[in-house]
């Protein structure tokens, strides 16, 4: 899969990509990342890439020029989504994770800066994207996790493959508690059912787990389900 990030900051991913499973995925080409700063598709000599916003207002906007210019200096792959950080936009949540995955073989991504980007820039993107319910400086970090999330989902990224089906919210429910060694930890014990290798009382527990969990800590997912 190609990712295509339109940044004013490139730098700010260098340390996030050169670590970890996604250096590997990126080493191993299961996955490609270019970085594109708008400053370089501009004309003026101060490479100036925001403006104020038409009929007043605090702040500046991005300028749709640089961006536009910077799309569309990419190669179109046949499958690709074009896609806007904003605090508009869809939340991230793992449905659309592998959504992206399955659907697309190149994801562009544009990160907002300053007060947001000129409404133009609607006629250029196929999907907002949002990291939650808040306002950040820019859309960088919310790029990042984005990024994160679904290049781990690329067969070949995590070694063990059957590892992400049984993670959160892969069957709308919080994972099950985990434990390893000691067996005795300044008294906290690792349960019982779990040192017994009877594994259809290991699952049965685990499953028993996300419930009470997910009841707990996030009952919107069980009303999803009609649960």
């Amino acid at each position: 899969m190609r990712f295509d990030i339109v940044t004013l900051f490139p730098d700010s991913f260098i340390s996030v990509l050169s670590s970890g499973l996604l250096s590997k995925a990126l080493a191993k080409k299961i996955a490609e990342i270019n970085l594109v700063n708008p400053r370089d598709f501009t004309t003026d000599k101060h490479r100036k890439v925001d403006d104020e916003p038409y009929g007043g207002g605090v702040g500046m906007l991005m300028k749709p020029e640089p961006i536009f210019k910077a799309v569309e200096s990419l190669p179109i792959l046949p499958r690709r989504e074009i896609i806007l950080m904003s605090p508009q936009g869809q939340t991230i949540n793992q449905p659309l994770l592998r959504e992206l995955v399955t659907n697309y073989d190149q994801l562009i991504v544009i990160c907002g800066h300053y007060e947001g980007v000129d409404e133009r820039v609607q006629h250029l993107v196929t999907r907002e994207v949002s990291l939650g319910d808040f306002v950040l400086t820019g859309g960088e970090i919310p790029a990042m996790a984005l990024i994160n999330g679904v290049m781990r989902l690329i067969p070949g990224t995590v070694g063990k493959a059957e590892s992400l089906q049984s993670e959160s919210f892969e069957e709308g429910l919080l994972d099950y508690p985990q434990y390893t060694r000691p067996a005795n930890f300044r008294g906290w014990k690792v349960p019982d059912v779990l040192l017994s290798g009877n594994h259809a009382a290991i699952a049965k527990w685990r499953y028993q787990q996300q419930v009470a969990r997910t009841r707990l800590r996030r009952p919107d997912l069980l009303k999803e389900q009609g649960t």
